[in-house]
C-alpha cells in the first residue's frame, strides 16, 4: 500500500513522548501521521488539511482542546476527531463529544482502544452523509432500555460520576454501577465512549445547557 492511500492522522500533543510513541504506534499499524505540538499549528493549517481524522489531545498550553475543536468547526474543518484525556478527565471529554467528537481514549492508551477509535473516525468520515439515519437507529437502541436505565444513561451524559449519579436519582453507588453494566450490556458496547456515541446520536441530552 502506497503513502498516500493510508489514512491520515492528524496528531496534536504538546507532550513529545506521546507525539514519538503514538506515531511510532499508528505508523507501524499502517496509518500516515502528521504531527503538531499545539492546536495553534494544526489551526494555521486548517485550511489545507488532507482528509483524514484529528487525533486531539485535550490538555495543551495556549489552547486547550475543547477550544481547538470549536476553531475547527467555526472554519468549517469536519475531519473527525478523537479526543486523548487524562485519568480523571471524563467529563471534559464528554464535553468533547457533545461538540461533535467521535470518541476519547484515556492515557496511557492501549494500542487496541486507539485503533478502534480511529475506525470510528474512519466510519464517520465515509458516513458523513448519513446523520439522520445514525439518529434513528441510535432511538431505536436506546428504546432496550428500562427508565432507570435511561435514567442512568442521562447521568453519563452530563458528565457525572457514579455517585452523583446515585445522590441525584436516590439510589447507591453500587446499584448506579448495576444499572450502568447492564445498559452497556444491552447496547452491545465495551466502553463508555461507545455508550455515548449511541445516546448523543440519538440526542439524549440536547436540550441540557453548556457546563459554565
Amino acid at each position: 500500500m502506497s503513502d498516500e492511500s493510508k489514512f491520515l492522522v492528524h496528531l496534536v500533543d504538546d507532550d513529545e513522548a506521546i507525539r514519538r510513541s503514538a506515531g511510532f504506534m499508528l505508523k507501524t499499524s499502517g496509518f500516515r501521521v502528521e504531527t503538531y505540538e499545539t492546536g495553534v499549528q494544526l489551526l494555521k493549517k486548517v485550511r489545507s488539511l488532507e482528509p483524514g481524522c484529528i487525533l486531539l489531545d485535550i490538555r495543551m498550553p495556549e489552547m486547550d482542546g475543547l477550544e481547538v475543536q470549536r476553531e475547527l468547526r467555526d472554519a468549517g474543518c469536519m475531519l473527525p476527531v478523537v479526543i486523548m484525556t487524562g485519568h480523571g478527565d471524563v467529563s471534559v471529554a464528554v464535553q468533547a463529544m457533545k461538540a461533535g467528537a467521535v470518541d476519547f481514549i484515556e492515557k496511557p492508551f492501549e494500542k487496541q482502544a486507539l485503533l478502534s477509535s480511529l475506525e470510528a473516525a474512519r466510519g464517520r468520515l465515509h458516513t458523513a452523509s448519513t446523520v439522520e439515519s445514525r439518529g434513528e437507529e441510535a432511538r431505536q437502541r436506546l428504546n432496550v432500555l428500562t427508565p432507570r436505565e435511561r435514567d442512568v444513561l442521562a447521568g453519563l451524559v452530563q458528565g457525572l460520576p457514579n455517585k452523583t449519579i446515585a445522590y441525584d436519582l436516590g439510589i447507591s453507588p453500587r446499584t448506579v454501577e448495576i444499572h450502568r453494566a447492564n445498559l452497556m450490556e444491552k447496547l452491545g458496547v465495551r466502553s463508555l465512549s461507545e455508550a455515548l456515541r449511541i445516546a448523543f446520536a440519538a440526542g439524549l441530552g440536547e436540550a441540557e445547557p453548556d457546563p459554565a
